[in-house]
């Protein structure tokens, strides 16, 4: 994922309002931006007045500045220290050919300085903007309040938001996933679309379990590759009991799987878990496929490609890593717990503490020495933003939820992976997935980044959205 942003800075200028307002508001939005680690690209003082937008000519120079650097730009911040040119800011995205998100921020006015020397019409000037960004057909978001100073705590967090919004739109939008294996036969509630991924610039790349045998079967043991991956894994996960038989077939999945990722340009995965694995190798997948996950590269199970694609959603929002679990118990009489499993490929990062164990739940079908290497644990008490996408044939449309809960530290004496999610109002919850026919799987993080997931999904890639107790 990338670690550093880039933003295009568009200053806002009307000649008839205080220049040297447009000076002071283009220093410090740059200020801003450096203090938060992103990158900014702007005019220059030297290219027009101030570093400002302003004329036709000037948005003719920034959206030729901004298409320079088309590959690094993120996002589009505009600033208005004053009224701001309405129509140099909408030709300025314009003529970048630009995709990407965009925030409006205009700076408020000071009660007792509102002389003509100094006075900004900012307030004013943001409806214009936005006004014009609507009618060229420019996506756009805005700043929680109206005015803020770009200088102040709370345009700190618009700021941090507003990261995480183009972090989730731009990594969806260049998204390649890895779907490996068919999808299991009993479950038709992981169907998706491939047509319509592909219209928001999602690409699937599928493989088969069989070319998978055939790459693990042409390795040798002491192979470079396969001892790096044998040593990772135990340093990843206690493996105390785990016959050193099927460690090694571990090992060699983790090399196989990277290798098809890497060659084809994918990001995320989807893994026919069982029984292919489990009847025709002798391994399940879920600590190599934990160690993806907790690596930033969300792997799903049961070749959820919907599941593996909500999960990569709030890695990118919040840069940690996600699970893909089940909706699975309720919690005794509570109406707002429920039990959240997996049997597990959970990242390490869930845990608070975990070992590598045989698949319980399949084991009396394949047999207990075939399904070593589930990640066993309790899954740790903090934050929870969870999300669910779909794809609605019916429609031609993606469609989600999203919203925010907490993993608990109840008590909890199961098996896999597993732990207590505490959610406001669940039975309306539980009530829409049901009505609405959206699946048992869903992705969930410790963070709470529904806000930007919400922002992304529904204004800058179309998709429908639903946020729980907003």
């Amino acid at each position: 994922m990338k670690k550093q942003l880039t933003f295009g800075v568009i200053v806002g200028n009307r000649g008839f309002f205080p220049d040297h307002l447009a000076k002071e508001g283009r220093e410090e939005i740059l200020a801003v931006l450096e203090k938060a680690g992103i990158r900014a690209i702007a005019l220059a003082p030297e290219q027009t007045k101030f570093g400002s937008v302003e004329t036709h000519d000037d948005a003719i120079r920034c959206g030729d500045l901004f298409r320079a650097h088309r590959d690094e730009i993120d996002g589009i911040v505009v600033t208005l220290p004053n009224f701001g040119d309405e129509r140099g800011i909408a030709d300025s995205i314009r003529y970048s050919k630009l995709d990407v998100p965009v925030l409006v921020q205009a700076t408020p006015d000071r009660r007792n300085d509102m002389k003509i020397s100094d006075r900004r019409d900012s307030f004013c000037g943001k409806m214009s903007a936005c006004n014009n960004l609507m009618q060229y057909g420019i996506r756009y978001s805005v700043t929680a309040k109206h005015t803020i100073q770009p200088s102040s705590q709370e345009f700190a967090k618009d700021l941090d938001w507003f990261a995480k919004v183009c972090r989730v739109t731009n990594g969806l939008k260049k998204l390649r996933i890895g779907a490996i294996g068919a999808r299991p036969q009993a479950f038709n509630t992981v169907r998706y679309s491939e047509k319509l991924l592909e219209r928001y610039g999602i690409s699937v790349v599928t493989l088969d379990l069989s070319d998978i045998f055939g790459m693990v079967a042409r390795m040798k043991d002491d192979e470079k590759d396969v001892k790096a991956k044998l040593d990772a894994i135990q340093a990843y996960v206690p493996t105390s009991g785990v016959p050193a038989a099927a460690l090694m077939k571990m090992a060699k999945l983790g090399v196989a799987i990277e290798r098809f990722m890497k060659d084809t340009h994918c990001t995320v995965s989807a893994v026919q878990c069982w029984t292919s694995l489990e009847e025709n190798f002798g391994v399940v997948p879920c600590t190599v496929m934990s160690m993806m996950s907790d690596n930033l590269l969300p792997a799903a199970c049961e070749t959820d490609v919907m599941g593996t694609v909500s999960m990569h959603a709030l890695a990118l929002a919040s840069q940690t890593p996600s699970a893909l679990l089940d909706w699975n118990n309720n919690y005794g009489d509570d109406e707002n717990k429920c039990v959240c499993f997996h049997c597990s490929n959970l990242p390490k990062h869930f845990f608070e503490k975990v070992s590598m164990y045989y698949q319980e739940i399949i084991a009396g079908t394949v047999g207990k020495d075939n399904t070593f290497g589930t990640c066993y644990g309790r899954v740790k008490a903090g934050d929870m933003t969870y999300v669910r996408f779909s794809t609605d044939d019916y429609h031609g449309r993606i469609r989600g939820y999203v919203g925010e809960g907490e993993f608990t530290s109840d008590p909890l004496e199961t098996f896999g992976g597993a732990g207590v999610a505490k959610i406001p109002e669940m039975q309306k919850l539980l009530h829409r997935i049901c009505e609405e026919g959206f699946e048992h799987h869903v992705a969930a993080n410790f963070s709470h980044v529904a806000a930007p997931v919400y922002e992304a999904a529904i204004r800058y890639l179309g998709w429908e959205m639903y946020w729980h107790e907003r």
